[in-house]
Protein backbone atom coordinates (compact mmCIF):
# COMPACT_ATOMS: atom_id res chain seq x y z
CA UNK A 1 0.00 0.00 0.00
CA UNK A 2 1.38 3.46 -1.18
CA UNK A 3 1.72 6.61 0.58
CA UNK A 4 -0.70 8.08 -1.69
CA UNK A 5 -3.45 6.09 -0.69
CA UNK A 6 -2.88 5.79 2.66
CA UNK A 7 -2.85 10.06 3.10
CA UNK A 8 -6.26 9.54 1.13
CA UNK A 9 -7.45 7.19 3.87
CA UNK A 10 -6.36 9.61 6.69
CA UNK A 11 -8.16 12.49 5.16
CA UNK A 12 -11.03 11.08 4.70
CA UNK A 13 -11.13 9.15 8.21
CA UNK A 14 -10.44 12.78 9.76
CA UNK A 15 -13.55 14.53 7.70
CA UNK A 16 -15.92 11.01 8.52
CA UNK A 17 -14.79 10.66 12.03
CA UNK A 18 -14.14 14.32 13.13
CA UNK A 19 -15.97 16.58 10.86
CA UNK A 20 -13.12 18.15 9.67
CA UNK A 21 -12.60 20.25 6.84
CA UNK A 22 -11.72 18.50 3.62
CA UNK A 23 -9.59 21.27 2.26
CA UNK A 24 -8.07 21.68 5.64
CA UNK A 25 -7.26 18.15 6.56
CA UNK A 26 -5.98 17.12 2.75
CA UNK A 27 -3.35 20.27 2.90
CA UNK A 28 -2.46 18.68 6.84
CA UNK A 29 -1.95 15.25 5.46
CA UNK A 30 -0.16 15.87 2.39
CA UNK A 31 2.00 18.19 4.31
CA UNK A 32 2.81 15.69 7.08
CA UNK A 33 2.68 12.15 4.43
CA UNK A 34 4.72 13.81 1.72
CA UNK A 35 2.86 11.67 -0.72
CA UNK A 36 5.04 11.60 -4.43
CA UNK A 37 1.63 12.43 -6.23
CA UNK A 38 -0.16 14.72 -3.99
CA UNK A 39 -3.06 15.37 -7.52
CA UNK A 40 -3.45 11.76 -6.97
CA UNK A 41 -4.46 12.20 -3.51
CA UNK A 42 -6.69 15.10 -3.83
CA UNK A 43 -8.54 13.40 -7.37
CA UNK A 44 -9.26 10.52 -4.68
CA UNK A 45 -10.38 12.12 -1.35
CA UNK A 46 -12.76 14.86 -3.24
CA UNK A 47 -14.07 12.22 -5.62
CA UNK A 48 -14.88 9.88 -2.57
CA UNK A 49 -16.40 12.99 -0.99
CA UNK A 50 -18.48 14.28 -4.16
CA UNK A 51 -19.80 10.64 -4.45
CA UNK A 52 -20.19 9.28 -0.86
CA UNK A 53 -23.95 8.63 -1.33
CA UNK A 54 -23.60 6.74 -4.96
CA UNK A 55 -21.03 5.00 -3.71
CA UNK A 56 -22.95 3.98 -0.36
CA UNK A 57 -25.98 2.72 -2.72
CA UNK A 58 -23.39 0.71 -4.75
CA UNK A 59 -22.19 -0.42 -1.35
CA UNK A 60 -25.96 -1.39 -0.61
CA UNK A 61 -26.30 -3.99 -3.21
CA UNK A 62 -23.15 -5.84 -2.40
CA UNK A 63 -23.24 -6.14 1.35
CA UNK A 64 -26.24 -7.57 3.22
CA UNK A 65 -26.62 -5.50 5.87
CA UNK A 66 -25.86 -2.78 4.05
CA UNK A 67 -23.31 0.46 3.92
CA UNK A 68 -24.80 2.07 7.07
CA UNK A 69 -23.96 -1.01 9.32
CA UNK A 70 -19.96 -0.96 8.21
CA UNK A 71 -17.25 0.63 10.62
CA UNK A 72 -16.22 3.77 9.06
CA UNK A 73 -12.57 2.09 8.36
CA UNK A 74 -13.82 -0.74 6.17
CA UNK A 75 -16.39 1.67 4.76
CA UNK A 76 -13.73 4.45 3.48
CA UNK A 77 -11.76 1.70 2.68
CA UNK A 78 -14.15 0.27 0.34
CA UNK A 79 -15.41 3.68 -1.11
CA UNK A 80 -11.91 4.13 -2.21
CA UNK A 81 -12.06 0.72 -4.11
CA UNK A 82 -14.97 1.56 -5.90
CA UNK A 83 -14.15 4.68 -6.46
CA UNK A 84 -10.95 4.13 -8.43
CA UNK A 85 -12.52 1.18 -10.26
CA UNK A 86 -15.40 2.89 -11.50
CA UNK A 87 -14.61 6.59 -12.11
CA UNK A 88 -10.47 6.41 -12.01
CA UNK A 89 -9.26 5.89 -15.78
CA UNK A 90 -5.43 5.78 -14.14
CA UNK A 91 -5.98 2.91 -11.68
CA UNK A 92 -6.45 -0.69 -13.34
CA UNK A 93 -9.04 -2.39 -11.74
CA UNK A 94 -7.14 -5.12 -10.31
CA UNK A 95 -4.73 -2.76 -8.72
CA UNK A 96 -7.74 -1.10 -7.02
CA UNK A 97 -8.82 -4.06 -5.58
CA UNK A 98 -4.98 -5.40 -4.45
CA UNK A 99 -4.32 -1.82 -2.86
CA UNK A 100 -7.63 -2.07 -1.06
CA UNK A 101 -6.97 -5.13 0.42
CA UNK A 102 -3.42 -4.18 1.70
CA UNK A 103 -5.44 -1.17 3.34
CA UNK A 104 -7.29 -3.56 5.07
CA UNK A 105 -4.47 -5.81 6.35
CA UNK A 106 -3.42 -2.07 7.43
CA UNK A 107 -6.38 -0.09 8.59
CA UNK A 108 -9.12 -3.00 9.37
CA UNK A 109 -6.93 -6.06 9.93
CA UNK A 110 -9.63 -9.63 9.81
CA UNK A 111 -11.63 -7.80 6.93
CA UNK A 112 -9.08 -8.26 4.05
CA UNK A 113 -11.29 -10.99 2.65
CA UNK A 114 -14.40 -9.06 3.04
CA UNK A 115 -13.12 -6.29 0.91
CA UNK A 116 -11.65 -8.45 -1.78
CA UNK A 117 -15.21 -10.05 -1.96
CA UNK A 118 -17.07 -7.09 -1.88
CA UNK A 119 -14.87 -5.20 -4.95
CA UNK A 120 -14.66 -8.43 -6.95
CA UNK A 121 -18.18 -8.89 -6.93
CA UNK A 122 -18.67 -5.10 -7.92
CA UNK A 123 -16.17 -6.04 -11.04
CA UNK A 124 -18.05 -9.00 -12.20
CA UNK A 125 -21.61 -6.90 -11.91
CA UNK A 126 -21.19 -3.35 -12.09
CA UNK A 127 -24.02 -2.77 -14.62
CA UNK A 128 -26.81 -4.48 -12.10
CA UNK A 129 -26.58 -1.83 -9.98
CA UNK A 130 -29.38 0.78 -11.14
CA UNK A 131 -30.06 4.27 -10.11
CA UNK A 132 -33.50 4.91 -8.42
CA UNK A 133 -36.35 5.40 -10.35
CA UNK A 134 -36.62 8.61 -11.68
CA UNK A 135 -40.39 8.59 -12.75
CA UNK A 136 -41.32 6.97 -9.25
CA UNK A 137 -38.95 9.38 -7.23
CA UNK A 138 -37.06 12.53 -8.64
CA UNK A 139 -35.39 13.54 -5.54
CA UNK A 140 -34.34 10.60 -4.39
CA UNK A 141 -32.67 9.74 -8.16
CA UNK A 142 -30.79 12.84 -7.90
CA UNK A 143 -29.47 12.54 -4.12
CA UNK A 144 -27.98 9.25 -5.15
CA UNK A 145 -26.76 10.47 -8.71
CA UNK A 146 -25.15 13.61 -7.50
CA UNK A 147 -24.73 12.57 -3.49
CA UNK A 148 -26.47 15.10 -2.18
CA UNK A 149 -28.92 15.83 1.18
CA UNK A 150 -32.60 15.47 -0.48
CA UNK A 151 -33.23 18.54 1.39
CA UNK A 152 -31.10 20.86 -0.40
CA UNK A 153 -32.67 19.40 -4.04
CA UNK A 154 -35.91 20.30 -2.61
CA UNK A 155 -34.94 23.83 -1.75
CA UNK A 156 -33.46 24.39 -4.74
CA UNK A 157 -36.63 22.85 -6.50
CA UNK A 158 -38.79 25.67 -5.32
CA UNK A 159 -36.57 28.37 -6.78
CA UNK A 160 -35.69 26.88 -10.25
CA UNK A 161 -36.80 24.57 -13.02
CA UNK A 162 -35.81 20.97 -12.41
CA UNK A 163 -32.97 20.72 -15.17
CA UNK A 164 -31.46 23.94 -14.30
CA UNK A 165 -31.23 22.30 -10.93
CA UNK A 166 -29.81 19.03 -12.02
CA UNK A 167 -27.03 21.10 -13.70
CA UNK A 168 -26.09 22.91 -10.66
CA UNK A 169 -25.79 19.55 -8.17
CA UNK A 170 -23.81 18.33 -11.36
CA UNK A 171 -21.82 21.48 -11.18
CA UNK A 172 -21.23 21.64 -7.49
CA UNK A 173 -19.39 18.24 -7.91
CA UNK A 174 -16.97 19.93 -10.71
CA UNK A 175 -13.65 20.81 -9.50
CA UNK A 176 -13.12 24.19 -9.52
CA UNK A 177 -10.29 26.46 -11.27
CA UNK A 178 -8.26 28.12 -9.06
CA UNK A 179 -8.23 31.77 -8.89
CA UNK A 180 -5.80 34.50 -6.92
CA UNK A 181 -6.07 38.15 -6.18
CA UNK A 182 -3.05 39.98 -7.62
CA UNK A 183 -1.99 42.75 -4.76
CA UNK A 184 -2.76 45.73 -7.09
CA UNK A 185 -0.95 48.06 -4.40
CA UNK A 186 2.55 46.15 -5.18
CA UNK A 187 2.09 44.75 -8.77
CA UNK A 188 0.06 45.31 -12.09
CA UNK A 189 -2.27 42.87 -14.38
CA UNK A 190 0.49 42.87 -16.55
CA UNK A 191 3.48 42.46 -14.16
CA UNK A 192 1.64 39.74 -12.78
CA UNK A 193 0.73 38.20 -15.56
CA UNK A 194 4.18 38.16 -16.72
CA UNK A 195 5.60 36.69 -13.29
CA UNK A 196 3.44 34.05 -13.68
CA UNK A 197 3.96 32.90 -17.40
CA UNK A 198 7.82 32.97 -16.13
CA UNK A 199 7.44 30.31 -13.46
CA UNK A 200 5.36 28.28 -16.44
CA UNK A 201 2.19 28.92 -14.49
CA UNK A 202 -1.06 29.10 -17.14
CA UNK A 203 -2.72 32.48 -16.79
CA UNK A 204 -6.41 33.32 -17.88
CA UNK A 205 -7.76 36.93 -17.04
CA UNK A 206 -11.29 36.69 -14.76
CA UNK A 207 -14.20 37.60 -16.38
CA UNK A 208 -15.74 38.07 -12.99
CA UNK A 209 -13.86 40.09 -10.90
CA UNK A 210 -11.19 42.46 -12.36
CA UNK A 211 -8.67 41.89 -9.66
CA UNK A 212 -8.85 37.99 -10.46
CA UNK A 213 -6.49 35.84 -12.32
CA UNK A 214 -7.27 32.12 -13.39
CA UNK A 215 -3.93 29.99 -12.85
CA UNK A 216 -2.79 26.46 -13.51
CA UNK A 217 0.64 25.71 -12.21
CA UNK A 218 1.89 23.66 -8.57
CA UNK A 219 3.10 24.72 -4.76
CA UNK A 220 1.01 28.17 -5.37
CA UNK A 221 0.72 28.81 -1.83
CA UNK A 222 5.02 27.63 -1.70
CA UNK A 223 6.10 30.14 -4.25
CA UNK A 224 8.36 33.06 -3.56
CA UNK A 225 6.02 35.62 -5.56
CA UNK A 226 3.24 34.49 -3.13
CA UNK A 227 5.50 34.71 -0.07
CA UNK A 228 6.54 38.08 -0.97
CA UNK A 229 2.86 39.40 -1.25
CA UNK A 230 2.15 39.64 -4.69
CA UNK A 231 -0.91 37.80 -4.66
CA UNK A 232 -3.62 35.97 -2.93
CA UNK A 233 -5.76 32.67 -2.95
CA UNK A 234 -9.62 33.54 -3.06
CA UNK A 235 -12.23 32.59 -5.61
CA UNK A 236 -13.86 35.46 -8.26
CA UNK A 237 -17.32 35.96 -6.14
CA UNK A 238 -15.63 36.82 -3.06
CA UNK A 239 -13.42 39.39 -4.80
CA UNK A 240 -16.89 40.70 -7.06
CA UNK A 241 -18.18 41.51 -3.69
CA UNK A 242 -15.73 43.94 -2.64
CA UNK A 243 -15.82 45.27 -6.23
CA UNK A 244 -19.68 45.66 -5.34
CA UNK A 245 -18.22 47.64 -2.32
CA UNK A 246 -16.46 49.77 -3.81
CA UNK A 247 -13.79 51.03 -1.52
CA UNK A 248 -11.83 54.01 -1.60
CA UNK A 249 -8.53 55.40 -0.61
CA UNK A 250 -8.50 57.16 2.83
CA UNK A 251 -11.39 55.72 4.01
CA UNK A 252 -12.81 54.21 7.19
CA UNK A 253 -14.36 50.17 6.01
CA UNK A 254 -15.29 47.88 8.67
CA UNK A 255 -16.16 44.24 7.63
CA UNK A 256 -18.37 42.52 10.55
CA UNK A 257 -17.53 38.83 10.07
CA UNK A 258 -13.86 38.68 8.79
CA UNK A 259 -12.00 35.08 8.78
CA UNK A 260 -10.57 34.14 6.82
CA UNK A 261 -9.63 37.86 5.84
CA UNK A 262 -9.68 37.28 2.19
CA UNK A 263 -12.23 40.24 1.42
CA UNK A 264 -10.83 42.02 4.68
CA UNK A 265 -6.80 42.25 2.89
CA UNK A 266 -8.66 42.69 -0.82
CA UNK A 267 -10.28 46.20 0.91
CA UNK A 268 -7.22 47.20 1.97
CA UNK A 269 -5.43 46.57 -1.00
CA UNK A 270 -7.72 48.28 -3.31
CA UNK A 271 -7.58 51.09 -0.51
CA UNK A 272 -3.90 51.10 -1.52
CA UNK A 273 -3.26 50.84 1.79
CA UNK A 274 -4.30 53.66 2.92
CA UNK A 275 -7.44 54.86 5.38
CA UNK A 276 -8.45 51.75 7.90
CA UNK A 277 -9.91 48.81 7.67
CA UNK A 278 -11.62 47.37 11.01
CA UNK A 279 -12.07 43.01 10.31
CA UNK A 280 -13.75 41.92 13.38
CA UNK A 281 -14.44 38.14 14.27
CA UNK A 282 -15.35 35.96 17.19
CA UNK A 283 -12.45 33.87 17.38
CA UNK A 284 -9.06 34.88 18.58
CA UNK A 285 -7.33 32.37 16.70
CA UNK A 286 -8.78 33.71 13.34
CA UNK A 287 -7.66 37.43 14.04
CA UNK A 288 -4.28 36.39 14.05
CA UNK A 289 -4.53 34.85 10.92
CA UNK A 290 -6.03 37.96 9.65
CA UNK A 291 -2.96 40.18 10.89
CA UNK A 292 -0.14 37.34 9.74
CA UNK A 293 -1.63 37.92 5.84
CA UNK A 294 -1.84 41.97 6.45
CA UNK A 295 1.29 41.31 7.21
CA UNK A 296 2.58 39.04 4.15
CA UNK A 297 0.85 41.42 2.00
CA UNK A 298 2.10 44.76 3.77
CA UNK A 299 -1.48 45.76 4.57
CA UNK A 300 -0.52 48.48 7.70
CA UNK A 301 -3.79 50.01 7.17
CA UNK A 302 -5.58 46.55 8.82
CA UNK A 303 -6.85 46.49 12.17
CA UNK A 304 -7.69 43.55 13.65
CA UNK A 305 -10.10 42.24 16.33
CA UNK A 306 -12.26 39.61 18.04
CA UNK A 307 -16.01 40.65 18.45
CA UNK A 308 -19.30 39.29 18.28
CA UNK A 309 -21.10 40.50 15.40
CA UNK A 310 -24.26 40.42 17.12
CA UNK A 311 -23.47 43.12 20.04
CA UNK A 312 -23.41 46.53 18.75
CA UNK A 313 -20.21 48.84 19.64
CA UNK A 314 -21.67 52.35 20.16
CA UNK A 315 -18.02 53.89 19.62
CA UNK A 316 -18.86 52.67 15.89
CA UNK A 317 -22.09 54.47 15.52
CA UNK A 318 -21.98 55.99 11.87
CA UNK A 319 -18.47 56.37 11.70
CA UNK A 320 -17.96 53.52 8.55
CA UNK A 321 -17.91 54.97 5.19
CA UNK A 322 -18.86 51.56 4.05
CA UNK A 323 -19.34 48.20 6.37
CA UNK A 324 -19.44 44.46 5.07
CA UNK A 325 -21.31 42.08 6.21
CA UNK A 326 -20.42 38.27 4.72
CA UNK A 327 -22.74 36.54 7.29
CA UNK A 328 -22.35 32.93 8.53
CA UNK A 329 -24.45 30.61 6.57
CA UNK A 330 -25.33 27.03 5.36
CA UNK A 331 -22.18 27.22 2.63
CA UNK A 332 -24.37 25.76 -0.18
CA UNK A 333 -22.29 28.05 -3.10
CA UNK A 334 -18.99 25.93 -1.77
CA UNK A 335 -19.82 22.14 -2.42
CA UNK A 336 -17.06 22.46 -5.08
CA UNK A 337 -14.17 23.31 -2.40
CA UNK A 338 -15.94 21.47 0.72
CA UNK A 339 -17.72 18.49 -0.90
CA UNK A 340 -18.55 17.63 2.89
CA UNK A 341 -21.50 20.29 3.01
CA UNK A 342 -23.73 18.41 1.17
CA UNK A 343 -23.95 16.17 3.48
CA UNK A 344 -25.23 17.92 6.26
CA UNK A 345 -28.89 17.60 7.99
CA UNK A 346 -31.49 20.30 8.28
CA UNK A 347 -31.16 21.15 12.04
CA UNK A 348 -33.09 23.50 13.84
CA UNK A 349 -29.44 25.43 14.32
CA UNK A 350 -29.71 25.94 10.30
CA UNK A 351 -33.30 26.90 10.52
CA UNK A 352 -32.22 29.79 12.85
CA UNK A 353 -29.43 31.10 10.54
CA UNK A 354 -31.72 33.72 9.36
CA UNK A 355 -32.84 35.20 12.13
CA UNK A 356 -28.70 35.41 12.98
CA UNK A 357 -27.83 37.01 9.75
CA UNK A 358 -31.13 39.51 10.07
CA UNK A 359 -29.17 40.52 13.52
CA UNK A 360 -25.90 40.68 12.38
CA UNK A 361 -26.59 43.02 9.14
CA UNK A 362 -29.26 44.84 11.48
CA UNK A 363 -26.31 45.79 13.99
CA UNK A 364 -24.01 46.49 11.36
CA UNK A 365 -26.01 48.82 9.37
CA UNK A 366 -25.78 51.37 12.49
CA UNK A 367 -22.38 51.69 11.82
CA UNK A 368 -22.73 53.42 8.22
CA UNK A 369 -22.39 56.84 7.70
CA UNK A 370 -25.44 58.68 6.52
CA UNK A 371 -24.52 58.46 2.57
CA UNK A 372 -22.63 55.66 3.07
CA UNK A 373 -22.84 51.39 1.83
CA UNK A 374 -23.74 48.27 3.04
CA UNK A 375 -22.85 45.19 1.59
CA UNK A 376 -24.63 42.21 2.76
CA UNK A 377 -23.34 38.53 0.99
CA UNK A 378 -22.90 35.17 1.95
CA UNK A 379 -21.51 32.11 0.14
CA UNK A 380 -24.75 30.09 -0.44
CA UNK A 381 -27.48 29.43 -2.80
CA UNK A 382 -30.92 29.78 -0.75
CA UNK A 383 -33.24 32.61 -0.74
CA UNK A 384 -34.42 32.01 3.22
CA UNK A 385 -30.60 33.13 3.86
CA UNK A 386 -30.26 35.80 1.09
CA UNK A 387 -32.94 37.53 -0.51
CA UNK A 388 -35.23 37.31 2.10
CA UNK A 389 -33.10 38.32 4.50
CA UNK A 390 -32.52 41.79 2.66
CA UNK A 391 -35.96 42.35 2.38
CA UNK A 392 -36.79 42.09 6.05
CA UNK A 393 -34.01 44.23 6.56
CA UNK A 394 -34.93 46.72 4.41
CA UNK A 395 -38.74 46.45 5.63
CA UNK A 396 -37.63 48.01 8.89
CA UNK A 397 -34.49 49.89 7.75
CA UNK A 398 -36.04 52.73 5.98
CA UNK A 399 -32.95 54.83 5.82
CA UNK A 400 -31.20 52.04 3.76
CA UNK A 401 -32.16 51.38 -0.02
CA UNK A 402 -31.30 48.51 -2.42
CA UNK A 403 -28.82 49.22 -5.21
CA UNK A 404 -28.20 45.94 -6.44
CA UNK A 405 -28.48 42.31 -5.75
CA UNK A 406 -27.18 39.20 -7.72
CA UNK A 407 -26.81 35.62 -7.45
CA UNK A 408 -23.68 33.97 -8.52
CA UNK A 409 -24.31 30.03 -9.60
CA UNK A 410 -21.39 27.22 -10.49
CA UNK A 411 -23.42 26.12 -13.46
CA UNK A 412 -24.03 29.87 -15.38
CA UNK A 413 -20.47 31.93 -13.89
CA UNK A 414 -18.21 29.20 -12.74
CA UNK A 415 -17.78 30.46 -9.59
CA UNK A 416 -18.58 29.49 -6.16
CA UNK A 417 -22.38 30.04 -5.55
CA UNK A 418 -22.74 33.60 -3.80
CA UNK A 419 -25.25 36.20 -2.80
CA UNK A 420 -24.41 40.13 -3.02
CA UNK A 421 -26.41 42.88 -2.28
CA UNK A 422 -25.16 46.60 -2.11
CA UNK A 423 -27.51 48.96 -0.13
CA UNK A 424 -27.16 52.76 0.32
CA UNK A 425 -28.14 54.65 3.50
CA UNK A 426 -29.92 57.93 2.69
CA UNK A 427 -27.38 61.08 3.60
CA UNK A 428 -30.16 62.74 5.60
CA UNK A 429 -33.91 61.75 7.43
CA UNK A 430 -36.33 59.65 5.57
Amino acid sequence: MGVNRSTAYYTLMDVENRKSYSNISLNHHILRGKPDSPAFVRELVYGVLENKYLLDYIIDHFVPTGAAKLRPNELTILRMGLYQIGYMDSVPSYAAVNESVNMAKKFAKGREGFVNGVLRAYLKAPYEVRLPDRSVDEIRHLSVKYSYEPWIIELWMEQYHKDFVEELLKAGNKTPELSVRFNVHRISREDMIKRFEEKGVEVIPSKIAKNALRVKGSNLIRAKLYESGLYSIQDESSMLAVEKLDPQPGEFIIDVCAAPGGKTLAIAETMRNSGRVLAQDYYKRKVNIILKEAERLGMENVEARTWDATRLDSSLLEKADRVIVDAPCSGLGVVRRKPEIKYKRKTAEMDLLPRKQLEILSVASQYVKPGGVLLYCTCTINPYENQRVVSEFLKKNRLFERVEALQLLPNVNDTDGFFICQMKKADRLV
